[in-house]
């Protein structure tokens, strides 16, 4: 059996989750440990209620670079029609609610 490692280690469940149905989407094998014991917060010592994910030592590698791209900050662009200045992670303007489309910056 391969070893495995300790790829990250949080208290948020929630996000725990949507990280190993990243890497289960790119076919990496990830183990969800410590989440049992999430009930226990406040009864445990807080370094107990850690969740952790972990993957085999061959998809280490790939693994942390599939989770380091979530980091990337996506460029900003400008609505054509009201020319408001939006964040790289919007599909509509904030202001005018337009969608983002292939023209804007």
């Amino acid at each position: 059996m391969e070893e495995r490692k300790s790829l990250i280690a949080g208290g948020n469940l929630l996000q725990a989750h949507t990280w190993k149905g990243l890497l289960e989407a790119c076919g990496i094998h990830v183990e969800l440990r410590g989440e049992a014991l999430l009930g226990g917060v406040g009864e445990l010592p807080a370094d107990l209620h850690n969740v952790e994910l972990w993957v085999g030592e061959s998809q280490f590698a790939k693994a942390q670079a599939q989770l380091s791209a979530l980091d990337v900050a996506s460029p900003q662009w400008q609505c054509v029609q009201c020319h408001e200045l939006n964040e790289g992670n919007f599909e509509l303007c904030w202001q005018c609610s337009s969608e983002r489309s292939e023209s804007h910056n």
